[in-house]
């Protein structure tokens, strides 16, 4: 079916789901103009869903529902072709995603989800990026707080010390300086499914210690943070943080498909502010040294039992109220080759950084690519390459901001 005859803009799957019904409560509430299907597995928990959302805003009541599993490859060449863009977050991704992505790829479709699972990404560059270059599906992962902040960001950094400075940074340093909120199941659930596959492939070990495990050709000379570290600009001690070992891997690949903009030698890592004073660097210290067992502990399986014992259970998350009340702040700054600040990339988010800023992240990006906005080429692509400047404009009206200044 020709993109310009399908009958739904906009597919949500994984709609009932603990973050589907934050991103499918923000679409009705900023774009329900659109023609959007909820999907999933259940016919009664989409329906009831839907009514729902039509109790706020009416024009819900127009919108449709797709009933599919996961594994059902029929059913998924039935729904997959009738939408322009689709949204998932039904992970992890690994265990849910794979054939939603191959039939994407087969029918034309454009996709996004917002997975950090690396290892399902590259299953998706190997197995489908060809394919979807022919048929010009934009593949998207990462359109969560993994990873379109330290993805945009550093794009809008580079882009504006390459325009207004002559030339790019050689170093960017992400650290979270605020980030308040909660956790859900879904995201426990994805780590722990990555740590099993850590644990029994040491292919997927590799991919967690190389930085350009997703870019197509690889740069020089980049590494993921370690040890605490005194930030003299924020006057803070940092340590690694969590996610630096997904994002990282997002911008090294974008860097990578748009040509090296940044240069083959760009170096990027990821913090987390930890404190001042003694205090501070006591925090930073024991934070980098359970960053470092933590992988090797997760990987054992009795340990895995208890964090899922004491995690939430898949479909649970932070309440409303403490969604609300969260948000983040994130500065990026860029050095040049002897370390002066060139610039700096001060990114902030409203609400609670996984699940209020993601569901507006997804929920951008999916209307990104439902409206045709950014690249017009297929395949495996990042937040950067894929949408750039259109998703950035748009996220900053949804007050998010990526505020970039030149030293």
């Amino acid at each position: 079916m020709a993109r310009s005859d399908r009958p739904i803009d906009v597919l949500l799957w994984g709609a009932t789901g603990f973050t589907g019904r934050l991103v499918a409560d923000y679409i009705s509430r900023h774009h329900a103009d659109l023609r959007v299907a909820l999907g999933g597995r259940s016919a009664s928990k989409l329906e009831a869903l839907k009514a729902e959302l039509a109790q706020v805003e009416p024009r819900c009541s127009s919108w449709a529902v797709r009933v599919g599993d996961a594994h059902d490859v029929a059913a998924l060449d039935r729904i997959v072709p009738e939408a322009k863009a689709i949204a998932s977050t039904a992970g992890p991704f690994l265990s849910y995603g794979r054939e939603l992505v191959a039939a994407c790829a087969r029918h034309g479709t454009d996709y996004c989800d917002i997975t950090g699972e690396v290892p399902f990404v590259r299953e998706v560059i190997d197995l489908h990026d060809a394919r979807a270059r022919e048929t010009g599906a934009r593949m998207v992962s990462f359109c969560g707080m993994d990873s379109i902040p330290s993805d945009l960001g550093v794009y809008a950094l580079q882009k504006a010390a390459t325009e207004r400075g002559g030339e790019p940074c050689a170093f960017a340093t992400f650290v979270m300086v605020r980030a308040t909120g909660g956790i859900s199941g879904g995201t426990v659930a994805s780590m722990l499914v990555l740590m099993e596959q850590a644990a029994a492939d040491p292919r997927v070990r590799e991919m967690l210690d190389d930085p350009y495990a997703l870019a197509p050709r690889g740069g020089v000379g980049a590494h993921d943070a370690e040890g605490a570290v005194y930030d003299a600009e924020l006057g803070k001690w940092t340590a690694p943080f969590l996610m630096g070992i997904v994002n990282s891997r997002v911008v090294h690949r974008s860097n990578a498909l748009l040509g090296f903009p940044y240069g083959r030698a760009f170096r990027y890592e990821e913090r987390v502010a930890m404190g001042s004073g003694a205090r501070g660097w006591l925090r930073a210290r024991a934070m980098s040294g359970g960053f470092a067992v933590a992988p090797g502990a997760l990987a054992l399986k009795p340990v895995r039992s208890l964090a899922k014992r004491f995690a939430p259970a898949p479909g649970e998350g932070p309440s409303k109220e403490k969604r609300e009340r969260g948000g983040f702040t994130i500065r990026i700054t860029g050095r040049d080759g002897a370390g002066q600040v060139r610039a700096t990339c001060t990114i902030t988010g409203e609400r609670d950084p996984g699940y209020g800023e993601t569901a507006k992240m997804l929920g951008e990006s999916v209307v990104c690519l439902a409206s045709g906005e950014g690249s017009p080429d297929g395949g495996a692509l990042t937040p950067a390459t894929a949408m750039g400047d259109p998703l950035l404009a748009r996220l900053r009206a949804r007050k998010m901001s990526f505020d970039v200044e030149l030293a």
